[in-house]
């Protein structure tokens, strides 16, 4: 990779501009400081950050340990502190940093207390079902419910920011602590203020005791709406205090925060990073989004740094997918040499060198990938895999996409997707209901798979295309269940698995993929008699000035589980075909290579991500794509230029081009980790 010479230093923290700071590109560095660590050398540091590329700085500041000489009672001081001339590090901090031109965010933790408060104010701890406080290496959880978070947060924020000139806070844990750092499930906090609150919430549904009751779900939305709420007054606050100071935390903040990580027994999906930035801007694309990369393998194995590869891809999924890039270590950098740290300072200093690609940057996708609430739901697993294999299959097949999330589907204009693609989601809620509505009245196509919009026997979206009248649901039942994907048997089947639900499509319905039914499947002398059962495995129609289709089996879970390549192919090609557009970018690349279209303030901008190194469980160096051919359809912001500038921003050259109808074909070079094509209008 090629980088060009260091651009001068951002503005001055409090200078005055059009837009906020965190509306243009930057980077972040979090130190995330132990108590020992008070004493740092700030010169050292910020050398450090800036060799990164890197121009802000997250810095630990208070809650469970105050780096600074704070007055308030509910905070204490670091003692470490006392290691320094000041006895201040925040305010050396901030006034070296800002001499530099870094900026300084404030990382808080209010989500514990040591032991003597907790005993002065046991109303703001956490209370399980037995009346235990939650109690970890000495400090108490505290509950969002409580006064600590309601109101002496907010007096801690105003004494920080009367004191130092920082550009922001990010809080850390802000959440209704059900585990501890142990993984210890605790259950739901019931607390004066958790009773209290969640009565008027819901006065008829008992405070549930984990996640085993009934109530559950109703208090994980009226948790979320606590905590939803608390972001909301804490911005307002913050912004009342300093104009320009941002706040870090969920959808109502300023900008949105995610935590790229690795944990100890966590199967690994390798898009989960660009999946969680694309989710988070698909329905508003100008909230930003900061993904905090971990630099280590798990909180309990700090010191064990993460494989080289693996953070590289935080970090590319990361800025491909327009979310700023940040870098998480314990301690100073001094404390954590890891080798993964050198690839993230060579993606992190390419987005700092190319900032004209990283501003204002958004995705220009036309296919949206709904994925559905996580809300505690028995159906968990396979919805997970029925979304993971439809993700793959749109990303092998070369069909650029944004992931929506279904609570935010509402949010989304309804000619933004000319496809929507819905995997098992169950009943659709209203606010998602009344946009696909509008984008089948505005010409879109909508593709269904699994229960997604079924209700009893009907269809939210197209009861005119036939009614359900059963399902195969239990495992017996779909064994030896196949569909004839190519219309002819024998051949290649596909299987069944998850559950079937039994269609009687209407006259007018466009059927396919019928139903094998079963036959026994062992011994092997008696492996026969399949018929065909007339169901069909896919049914479409029109729906206003749109088309529908019906998937009433699961394609994803069958290419998430078994890997048939059939299956991918054969629910893509009818998704596109349904489609008013074409949607598919043709070219002579492999399917490891990922498309991620968008546009900035460098004009037509796509990422090429090589997943070559995606393994099981872990990520490999990646295979150098050979140089190949891409078809670009050329953006509205381009298209009508007389004349086109095409660069290859990683490889540092100007590959070769020309106009073939509406596209642009451009010849490409090889691709190791990533490319960075800009066509910009000259």
């Amino acid at each position: 990779m090629t980088t060009t010479t260091r651009p001068q230093p951002p503005a001055e923290p409090d200078t005055e501009a059009s837009t906020p700071w965190w509306h243009q590109p930057f980077r972040t560095f979090q130190t995330n400081l132990r108590e020992i660590d008070a004493g740092l050398d700030v010169t050292a540091v910020l050398d450090g950050i800036e060799d990164y590329g890197a121009d802000v700085w997250l810095l630990s500041v208070g809650g469970i340990i105050a780096n600074h000489p704070s007055d308030l009672a509910s905070q204490t001081r670091n003692p470490a502190l006392a290691a320094r001339a000041s006895g201040d590090l925040v305010g050396d901090a901030t006034a070296a940093a800002r001499a530099r031109g870094i900026r300084v965010l404030a990382r808080m933790d209010f989500s514990k207390v040591d032991r003597r408060r907790a005993e002065q104010h046991p109303e703001w701890c956490f209370v399980d079902a037995d009346g235990h406080n939650q109690v970890y290496n000495d400090y108490v959880s505290v509950c969002p419910s409580g006064d600590y978070y309601q109101r002496e947060v907010f007096e801690i924020v105003a004494e920080v920011l009367r004191r130092y000139a920082l550009s922001g806070f990010f809080f850390n844990w802000m959440s209704f602590n059900e585990h501890d750092y142990s993984g210890r499930y605790w259950g739901v906090c019931q607390c004066s203020g958790c009773r209290t609150g969640f009565a008027e919430h819901a006065p008829d549904v008992p405070l549930p005791r984990g996640k085993g009751d009934t109530g559950y779900p109703t208090w994980r939305r009226w948790s979320a709406g606590v905590l939803d709420d608390l972001t909301a007054r804490m911005r307002a606050h913050v912004q009342e205090l300093a104009p320009g100071a941002a706040l870090i935390l969920g959808d109502r903040a300023d900008i949105t925060f995610h935590e790229a990580n690795n944990a100890v027994g966590r199967p690994l999906w390798h898009h989960a990073t660009a999946e969680a930035v694309s989710a988070a801007r698909s329905a508003d694309d100008r909230r930003p989004v900061l993904v905090n990369s971990v630099g280590f393998v798990d909180i309990p194995y700090r010191w064990a740094g993460e494989d080289p590869e693996h953070f590289a891809q935080y970090l590319l999924q990361s800025i491909a997918h327009g979310a700023q890039p940040s870098t998480y270590v314990m301690g100073t950098p001094a404390d954590s040499p890891f080798a993964a740290l050198a690839a993230g300072r060579e993606v992190t200093r390419f987005h700092r060198d190319h900032a004209d690609v990283y501003t204002g940057l958004r995705s220009t996708a036309r296919v949206a990938l709904v994925r559905g609430v996580e809300f505690v739901d028995p159906d968990r697993e396979r919805r997970t895999d029925e979304f993971q294999g439809c993700y793959l299959s749109l990303v092998e097949s070369h069909v650029p996409f944004d992931v929506v999330r279904l609570d935010r589907l509402a949010e989304v204009d309804a000619d933004r997707y000319a496809l929507l693609v819905l995997p098992d989601l169950g009943p659709l809620p209203a606010g998602a209901m009344r946009t696909l509505r509008a984008a089948l009245a505005a010409g879109a196509s909508v593709v269904a798979t699994g229960d997604s919009g079924w209700e009893q026997e009907g269809h939210q979206l197209g009861r005119a295309l036939g009614h359900r009248v059963a399902a195969f649901e239990t495992e017996e039942s779909l064994r030896s269940l196949h569909l004839r994907l190519d219309g002819t048997f024998p051949g290649d089947l596909a299987p069944v698995l998850g559950r079937f639900e039994v269609v009687e499509p209407a006259s007018t319905s466009t059927v396919a993929w019928p139903a094998m039914g079963r036959a026994r499947f062992g011994p092997p002398e008696a492996c026969y008699g399949h018929r065909d059962t007339g169901h069909p495995g896919w049914l479409a129609g029109a729906v206003d000035r749109g088309r529908l289709a019906l998937v009433p089996w699961r394609p994803g879970l069958v290419y998430r589980r078994l890997g048939l390549g059939r299956v991918r192919d054969g629910w893509v090609e009818r998704a596109l075909d349904l489609a008013p557009e074409r949607l598919r970018w043709s070219s002579t690349l492999p399917p490891q290579l990922q498309l991620v279209p968008g546009r900035s303030r460098a004009g037509q901008v796509v990422h090429l991500l090589n997943r070559s190194g995606d393994a099981v469980q872990r990520f490999l160096p990646p295979l150098t794509v050979p140089a190949g051919r891409l078809s670009v359809p050329l953006d509205p912001s381009v298209a009508a230029a007389e004349g086109l500038r095409v660069r290859a921003r990683v490889a540092g050259t100007e590959p070769i081009w020309r106009r073939v109808g509406d596209d642009l074909e451009v010849e490409l070079p090889a691709v190791e980790r990533f490319e960075v094509l800009t066509i910009e209008s000259v």
